[in-house]
């Protein structure tokens, strides 16, 4: 499935749109990618845990197309997390 880059602004001014879509969204700034969402619809509760699983497997496959392992992307995580509590965010 393919995923959408959008920047920051553009996500929240369309977000309405973006979360009636089917397709994963990639949340960029200044081109670096901060973000995913990653769309489920509601299903019966099977269904949801199906889905969830394949919304693990969509981030498994972004992360190898990136070069990332899962230490890295939480080091990350909480590297941005760490410099937005000191800008105020």
């Amino acid at each position: 499935m393919e995923t959408v880059k959008v920047g920051m602004r553009e996500f929240r001014e369309q977000l309405a749109a973006l979360l009636e879509s089917d397709k994963p969204v990639a949340v960029t700034k200044h081109g670096r990618t901060v973000g995913l969402y990653i769309p489920i619809r509601h299903r019966p509760e099977a269904e949801d845990l199906e889905a969830l699983r394949e919304a693990g497997r969509t981030l498994d496959a972004w992360m190898a197309t990136q070069g990332l392992s899962e230490d890295e992307l939480v080091a990350e995580f909480k590297q941005a997390r760490k410099a937005g509590r000191k800008r105020g965010g």
